[in-house]
């Protein structure tokens, strides 16, 4: 069942983070260059039936990976080992996306217009470092990483 799981995550994490590389590096720049609000819509339309549900996989898996390292809730947040703070930096990472995402679909979405457009483009910018990061922290897990 673990590998399943965690071949979810890492299939999750592949679709969200390279959906937003292709978006933040060959898309928004399209995008910004016709000054075309539309551009990033039409992808957005495409990418959110396959990222959003990606998503959702990841942060399911996620807390049930957790919680075989970490037993214990509060453990995810007390910073004292490696485990516990890479567990604690991948929550502030999603709660960083959840933030920005609500942002994005509540009220720079509705509003967007050509005028605009560098709003959105700083979103999606945060979105996709803090999705590399994620990937990062996710990978640290297993190695060691930089904690």
């Amino acid at each position: 069942m673990y590998q399943l799981v965690l071949m979810l995550h890492v299939l999750g994490a592949t679709i969200w983070t390279g959906g937003h590389l292709v978006l933040a590096c060959s898309v928004l720049p399209a995008a910004l260059r016709r000054r075309s609000p539309e551009v990033l819509l039409q992808f957005e339309a495409g990418f959110e039936k396959l990222g959003m549900p990606a998503l959702v996989i990841q942060v399911l898996s996620g807390l049930w990976l957790a919680s075989l390292r970490l037993p214990s809730l509060t453990s995810w947040f007390r910073f004292e080992t490696v485990d516990e703070r890479l567990a604690a930096t991948k929550i502030i990472l999603l709660l960083a996306t959840i933030a920005l995402a609500a942002n994005a679909r509540l009220r720079v979405i509705p509003r967007l217009h050509a005028g605009n457009l560098h709003v959105l483009a700083w979103h999606i910018g945060a979105v996709t470092v803090i999705s590399v990061l994620f990937v990062i922290v996710g990978v640290a897990f297993r190695t060691g990483g930089l904690f």
